[in-house]
């Protein structure tokens, strides 16, 4: 079984969320299935200090960055579809938000990649599972709009400390179509009917730990609906 894992650059700020990519692949070996890298050739959006949060004067490629957390082992986006792989998961980070669409600047509005659009809606329309994690989820949200899917997904819940806006963002998943349901980081939210699976991850206040169960627990719904 291959597991597509769609990563969008190399550290929280500007890419993928490292904490979230590297318990992915390990929830992907522990269930005996095959994690499959995957990245757009493209520029990122922007380059942070990781310390300071300024931008820095320098450009860098989402697929080379995400080649070191795949230990080089990644494809291009543009080369895979849904037939060469079983089931796709998308790690959250700012990159989700960033350079796979541009929530971060626009919210719901926001232009996503073509082929991000494209792979999601492939995966879907084949009943092919989808999962999200942290800002994933408005990822697959913004994919679908339009769709005529209304799938059923979360970022987290209000109900429990968030470093982040989860009214607001909830609020434009619903504006794509989707429907936004409140999960705390030892919950997931799975849409049975269109095999999405969905957990907060860090868009909650959580231990490092909890985060890994919360990832474990999604990866394996995942693979379970394959």
């Amino acid at each position: 079984m291959k597991i597509g894992v769609l990563l969008s650059g190399n550290g929280v700020f500007d890419g993928s969320e490292i904490h979230e990519t590297v318990f992915t692949l390990l929830a992907i070996d522990e269930n005996n299935a095959e994690a499959v890298c995957i990245a757009p050739n493209i520029d990122q959006h922007h380059v942070l200090n990781h310390i300071t949060g300024d931008e820095m004067d320098e450009s860098r490629n989402v697929l080379i960055e995400s080649a070191r957390i795949a230990r080089g082992n990644i494809r291009d986006l543009k080369e895979i579809t849904s037939e060469d792989i079983d089931a796709l998961v998308l790690p959250g980070g700012f990159g989700a938000a960033k350079n796979l669409t541009k929530w971060a600047f626009e919210g719901p509005d926001g232009d996503i990649l073509p082929d991000v659009k494209r792979i999601i809606n492939e995966m879907v329309h084949h009943g092919k599972p989808v999962c999200g994690l942290c800002m994933g989820p408005t990822v697959i949200a913004k994919a679908l709009e339009g769709s005529g899917v209304k799938a059923e997904l979360t970022v987290g819940s209000t109900e429990a400390p968030s470093p982040y806006e989860i009214d607001a963002i909830s609020a434009g998943m619903e504006k794509t179509g989707a429907h936004a349901i409140m999960k705390e980081v030892t919950e997931i939210m799975v849409d049975e009917s269109n095999k999405i699976v969905t957990a907060p991850c860090y868009m909650m206040e959580a231990r490092i730990s909890q985060i890994r169960d919360n990832i474990k627990m999604a990866v394996e719904k995942t693979i379970e609906l394959v």
